[in-house]
């Protein structure tokens, strides 16, 4: 029996003496120091370092960029990987997109074993493992024999390491932004929430760097021939690096808290079976919202550089730009929607983008067709639009959960839906566009996407500014967010020396 079961009294009170503990603090002005330090807990006194919260952000962040840089990489070859895996004329480039959605088919398995691991063991053991996975998962895609070298047996192996890449990345994602969710200030998770994504973009931006680069210096003909396993090499280095510096963080403060209140999930089953029995409403919610979120990013960030290249015929290298011009835009913008979300609140940001993206996609899918300069327009406004989401991600979801089943309640429903809806993106957006030469589909999905999005919306709770630690759902009040929450918890930390 897990510890859920056995303990409802203690879960159902622990968390709301925090809440009006928090409350009760007079003044910004009140020492830090002379605060209690016993386990009922105060406002901010279990904040850590400024430094160390920075090296949490650079860990997840890093983490975040090797899993996404190899679906970046993977995108943006994935014309020289049909010729070389796929030889079979126009088909080609639909089973190289139909192969990147084999990973999704490992990802919900990745979420059912690493999330529930996480809530039993620890989100930084699990995050240390599924990083050497991801990397070296993608490192050998780069050492492949081709169909002309072994025949059937080339894209039998590239299922195989899609699929590991896929199952590690069923916990990377999940508990990467666990872990920096649960490190962050209540008052500005948003702002260094925003970090994780820009680990995701900085991935995606980093393999289109790669491959313009390398197309640049050695030309077609190379890249052809051997020029696209370079960018798989990367991911070994990048994995190492994240490795070193996840080694180096203790776990999150509320997993910390957790542990020592004896309230950690004493089996992985037994978690999954809390998490689906006492929190469906939450999974339902987040669901909602992982449809438009992965249907925007996966048609915006996997399937454009294909679609620009061989639908709207841009060359190889301007399709390349771009991309990569749209993904620094958006990087750009992450920190300050992830900031502003800690004013406003999370749920106003998904409306904008939601709204926005509705209302734009056809439009900006029609602009693109016209010209390389309007399509690097088009695709910068779908992309800005998308930012209040993605910005907004690892500070709204780890929130839908209490601490005990967070992990797997973030890893389990992220890729389930993910799976459904992100890996089968590039591959339906291609048959569709194919078969009927309809080229602004992609936009239509878009839409159909944000219209579940905006259902989900309407249930889901505010949780900008409320504490992670407990074990209920946590749920803020408009006191909780907000410029003088935000300064005031800055306040609070200047104090301590921290």
């Amino acid at each position: 029996m897990s510890s859920a079961s056995r303990r409802p009294r203690e879960r159902r009170h622990h968390a709301p003496r925090r809440v009006r503990e928090e409350r009760e603090v007079p003044s910004v002005t009140t020492p830090i120091a002379a605060e209690s330090s016993s386990s009922e807990g105060t406002a901010f006194e279990d904040l850590p370092p400024r430094r160390t919260i920075r090296q949490a952000v650079a860990a997840s962040a890093m983490g975040n960029a090797t899993e996404w840089y190899d679906y970046g990489a993977y995108a943006v070859v994935a014309t020289y990987i049909a010729a070389h895996f796929f030889p079979s004329g126009s088909e080609g480039l639909f089973w190289t997109y139909a192969f990147l959605a084999i990973s999704f088919i490992a990802r919900p398995f990745g979420g059912f074993v690493w999330g529930p691991l996480g809530d039993r063991l620890g989100r930084k053991h699990v995050l240390a493992l599924t990083i050497i996975l991801m990397s070296a998962a993608t490192f050998l895609i780069g050492v492949l024999p081709t169909y002309e070298q072994v025949g059937i047996l080339a894209p039998i192996l590239l299922a195989v390491l899609r699929l590991v890449q896929g199952f590690s990345t069923g916990g990377e994602y999940g508990g990467a932004a666990t872990f920096m969710a649960e490190y962050a200030p209540d008052k500005r998770r948003g702002l260094y929430g925003s970090f994780l994504e820009f680990g995701t973009l900085g991935g995606f931006a980093l393999g289109t760097v790669v491959v313009l680069v390398l197309q640049l210096i050695i030309g077609e003909d190379a890249m052809a021939a051997w020029g696209w396993r370079v960018p798989f090499f990367v991911a070994a280095p990048l994995g190492l690096i994240g490795l070193y510096l996840r080694s180096r963080l203790d776990e999150t403060p509320v997993f910390q808290d957790l542990e020592k209140a004896g309230e950690s999930e004493e089996s992985a089953t037994g978690g999954l079976r809390d998490l689906v029995t006492e929190y469906w409403r939450p999974i339902l919610v987040m669901a909602g919202l992982v449809i438009p979120l992965n249907i925007a990013n996966y048609t915006l960030l996997t399937y454009m550089p294909g679609y620009l290249e061989t639908k709207i015929h841009l060359t190889p290298n301007e399709s390349l730009m771009v991309i990569l011009i749209g993904e620094i835009a958006m990087m750009a913008m992450l920190p300050f929607c992830g900031s502003l979300s800690d004013r406003i609140g999370r749920k106003r940001m998904w409306w904008f983008s939601m709204i926005g993206l509705f209302v734009m996609a056809l439009p900006m899918y029609m602009l693109m067709g016209q010209s390389f300069g309007l399509a690097i327009l088009g695709f910068a406004v779908l992309g800005l639009l998308y930012i209040p989401q993605l910005s907004t991600i690892s500070a709204t979801f780890p929130a839908m959960f209490p601490a005990h089943v967070r992990f797997a309640g973030f890893a389990v429903t992220y890729n389930v839906f993910t799976s459904v809806f992100g890996g089968t993106a590039a591959p339906l957006n291609e048959a569709v566009v194919e078969s009927t030469g309809f080229l602004e589909f992609p936009a239509v999905y878009v839409m159909i996407g944000c219209v579940f999005g905006m259902v989900a919306l309407l249930f889901l709770k505010e949780t900008a500014g409320a504490s992670l630690h407990g074990t209920e759902i946590p749920e803020s009040e408009p006191e909780d967010y907000g410029i003088d929450a935000m300064l005031a918890e800055d306040k609070a930390l200047d104090e301590a020396g921290r």
